[in-house]
């Protein structure tokens, strides 16, 4: 079996300051790029370098990962897709079961209620105070981190994850 990873990413703190403004479209607000930045440096010094990136189209996604990128020197392909916008569990599932081959790593930026049931969902094992942790709540800009076993992407099943790392950017300043 070929080793491969799952990183997932919540999007930054976004703004709330512009009444009206449509959800998809929010910015992040300032805590939320410092902590883009926070995730990126750790993405970086913990040799987590995606191979491709999977980025919801929401503006709050792309800019967390536009600001985090900036960090790991040379940035991975990314598809921003308007479809992992609040994406449930199972769009994310089917999704990453089309990844090519040549994809090892893949970082998913996406949202609460996505991301966080998904990790919930793939995780069979693992450390169980980071388990814990997931259960409890996946904060803004924290990052957990699944490795795999798999061969073909295609075969990616639920309960077929190491959970590996939980991080959060106020355990890393």
């Amino acid at each position: 079996m070929t080793p491969r990873r799952i990183l997932l990413l919540r999007h930054a703190k976004s703004a709330w300051d512009e009444p009206g403004l449509d959800d998809y479209d929010r910015p992040l607000a300032a805590r939320g790029r410092r902590a883009a930045a926070v995730m990126g440096v750790y993405l970086r010094d913990e040799d987590l370098l995606p191979d491709f990136v999977l980025c919801s189209g929401a503006r709050r996604a792309v800019e967390t990962w536009e600001i985090a990128s900036h960090e790991l020197g040379t940035a991975p392909a990314v598809e921003n897709d308007p479809a992992l916008y609040m994406a449930t569990a199972d769009r994310l599932l089917k999704r990453l079961r089309k990844l090519p081959a040549a994809v090892k790593t893949v970082l998913v930026v996406g949202h609460e209620g996505g991301v966080d049931v998904f990790a919930r969902r793939l995780i069979a094992e693992g450390p169980a105070p980071l388990r814990r942790r997931l259960a409890e709540k996946l904060p803004t800009a924290a990052l957990v981190v699944i490795a795999l076993a798999l061969d073909d992407w295609a075969a990616l099943q639920e309960k077929s994850g190491t959970l590996t790392r939980y991080a959060a950017p106020k355990d890393l300043v």
